[in-house]
């Protein structure tokens, strides 16, 4: 039997909380007690209810530019009441961390249940209460990241307990990670790890909220800023100067184009949005209307399907912009042109429904089929980077996440925990 690890995202280094180990996890300071595993059984430990460690996940706000180190502390003091000894992997920052924790055998390959600790913002969303404080009704568990997705890391530590019950020969491993949300930044240190480890995970489970259905797919997505530098003037002499403004618009429209034609190729009717797609969801630029903008910014996105080459879409972008625009605008002044940052990149994921991780995961969920979406998890980054077969399967639906008054049905955590036991009971001695 196989091992389970659980993460957990976090970040922060100093001197209070400790040096970085050599392979990356941070070491506890000698004044933080970490409980003798000897001094606690299962049958002492706390257990905290699904729901319980649910309400207390929400209660801290771990929205995308806050510290998760408060969510942290809480996850990893549990753990520690547990016997476990969780590991920390800071940001560069010191605000925000992973937390790893390795619940059964050492060394030997288990199985991982991944899930991010960060949350979108609630700002300007009209809640029918406190997001950051659980609210019970009609079946529903509502607060901000109820769904999307403290409702699977409450699943998995409430579970952690029955884990130590089970004497586990095939171990887990507890990842929990921060900046999911603004293109899985946090995970990676993480993957960096487990790509490093003798005894690699027999696979890992992404509980992103899927409504318990097997996921074998999801796109890639890289997203860019792109900075145009134009020559600023009186606008009443417009043509001898370089409208920032206006060449952005034109390569905002090659986008546009770029993303008519995708979707007149390659297809596949497993996705929702069956074809790959590019779009621009952010624009600045001007200071007002008689002036000659001399920058403008636009932030552009393209979602592909894991198939397709992502470095060949974006060159052509790129391309574009060296090749037809820049030589216009610096014909008129040579310091003017177009540069492009790239803000996030993340692989899609793509398996063929063969694999032995779905098929158990099928047999755990009780389900027959599988599919795949347009939306992007921290799945592809473990198959790809850190070689781990990956799928994506969790309770709650995508179509609540992000929203106000978001919420999970408990029936859905009730799925979870099944799910769960049944793979505990595969992974015990």
């Amino acid at each position: 039997m196989q091992p389970i690890v659980l993460a957990v995202g976090l970040a922060h280094c100093d001197h209070q909380h400790g040096a970085l180990h050599p392979r990356g996890f941070s070491i506890l300071p000698h004044s933080r007690k970490v409980p003798d595993p000897a001094m606690l059984t299962p049958s002492t430990a706390i257990r905290p209810t699904a729901r319980e460690h649910l309400a207390k996940l929400i209660s801290f706000d771990t929205s995308t530019g806050k510290s998760n180190l408060p969510l942290i502390d809480y996850v990893e003091g549990f753990l520690q009441g547990q016997g476990l000894a969780p590991q920390r992997i800071y940001d560069e920052t010191g605000t925000k961390a992973n937390l790893m924790t390795v619940v059964g055998p050492a060394g030997v390959p288990g199985y991982v249940l991944s899930g991010h600790t960060d949350v979108v913002p609630v700002t300007g969303q009209a809640w029918s209460s406190d997001p950051f404080t659980l609210r019970e009704a009609d079946g529903r568990l509502y607060g901000r990241g109820s769904c999307d997705m403290k409702g699977f890391v409450a699943c998995c530590l409430a579970k952690v307990p029955d884990m130590l019950d089970a004497n586990l020969k095939t171990p887990f491993v507890l990842a929990l990670s921060y900046d999911e949300e603004i293109g899985c930044l946090g995970v990676r240190s993480m993957v960096a790890e487990l790509a490093g480890w003798d005894n690699k995970p027999l696979g890992c489970f992404v509980g992103e909220p899927t409504s318990m259905e097997v996921i074998i797919g999801h796109k890639a997505k890289r997203a860019i800023k792109v900075h145009v530098t134009g020559k600023t003037g009186h606008s009443s002499l417009a043509p001898d100067f370089v409208n920032a403004v206006e060449y952005a618009a034109l390569l905002i429209v090659k986008i546009r184009e770029l993303g008519k034609r995708y979707a007149s190729e390659m297809r596949d009717d497993a996705y929702d949005m069956p074809v790959s797609t590019a779009h621009v969801g952010k624009i600045v630029g001007g200071e007002q209307l008689n002036i000659v903008p001399e920058a403008c910014f636009f932030d552009y996105e393209i979602r592909a399907l894991p198939e397709l080459d992502m470095d060949a879409m974006c060159g052509e972008v790129e391309a574009y912009a060296r090749d037809v625009l820049e030589p216009e605008m610096q014909a008129l002044h040579p310091e003017c042109g177009i540069r492009f940052e790239l803000i996030s990149d993340t692989p899609g994921l793509a398996m063929t429904g063969e694999e032995e991780i779905i098929r158990l995961t099928k047999h755990l969920a009780g389900r027959n089929g599988h599919a795949k979406v347009a939306y992007g998890t921290e799945a592809g980054l473990f198959k790809e980077r850190a070689g781990v077969p990956t799928v994506v399967c969790g309770p709650g639906a995508i179509a609540q996440a992000h929203k106000a008054d978001e919420y999970i049905d408990i029936s859905e955590m009730q799925a979870c925990e099944a799910f769960l036991d049944k793979l505990i009971a595969m992974c015990r001695g």
